[in-house]
């Protein structure tokens, strides 16, 4: 009904997050209303991107369900706004590329409208595992900032990806001065958040082209950005970093 697979299922069990109604000496596990309500808050909350001990705590925070229901209602009602906000970001962001289509490199009219909605936190699980001392150091600068800051520091870096952009299509090498330079002011801006060593920043060179979030990001401005960043970072990573 719900589309869980049986392995899922055993593992919400295991972990005490949906024990079923019954089970019966054969170990087949039944599920009740009771259960499929539950199983319903779950895969909401994971919807949300919640993590599971997360989700433990909400569903299990008291007995009225109609009272859950509508927390969970109100949470889907704010992410499909920021998902509107989303739609409309690129739906722009295609309608001021295309009608640049005569440029010899495409450009955005108002560079700071390329993030608007999207939200850093919905990767801080992420970065936290796999970065943890620059999350932390990270998490630190950008707690210190103010939203203006912040949606500077937003703008500062659309430009320089666009700057990029302009130089790739005008077919400098990632080893011209001037590339090198703009890399120069990228890893400046990331330094404001946490101070990558040579082999951290070509991590997150590799990052923007094997992520699709990020890749998306820079193609988004000009096909191919993405791996023309990639290789002028790992440019300057070998030659000003190691």
């Amino acid at each position: 009904m719900s589309g869980v697979t049986s392995r899922t299922l055993r593992h919400y069990h295991a972990i005490g997050l949906l024990p079923p109604a019954y089970v019966q000496p054969s170990g087949q596990r039944f599920y009740e209303t009771g259960q499929l309500l539950r199983l319903q808050q779950i895969l909401l909350l994971r919807e949300l991107g919640v993590s599971l001990c997360d989700i433990a705590a909400a569903v299990g925070s008291g007995p009225d369900t109609v009272a859950a229901l509508r927390r969970h209602h109100a949470q889907l009602l704010a992410e499909r706004e920021r998902l509107a906000r989303l739609a409309s970001t690129v739906a722009r962001t295609i309608t001021e590329l295309e009608g640049n289509t005569a440029m010899t490199a495409p450009r955005i009219n108002r560079p700071e409208n390329l993030f608007e909605g999207f939200n850093p936190a919905d990767y801080e699980n992420e970065a936290s595992e796999r970065w943890p001392d620059q999350f932390d150091q990270a998490r630190s600068a950008a707690q210190a900032m103010s939203p203006e800051e912040t949606a500077a520091a937003q703008q500062q870096l659309t430009a320089q990806m666009i700057r990029m952009a302009e130089l790739m299509t005008a077919g400098r090498p990632v080893s011209d001065p001037t590339v090198q330079a703009e890399v120069d002011q990228h890893y400046r801006w990331v330094a404001r958040h946490w101070v990558p060593s040579a082999e951290a920043y070509r991590s997150l060179a590799q990052l923007y082209v094997d992520d699709p979030r990020f890749r998306a990001n820079y193609d988004r401005i000009t096909e191919g950005l993405a791996t023309y960043q990639r290789d002028a970072m790992t440019t300057y990573a070998s030659e000003r970093l190691s």
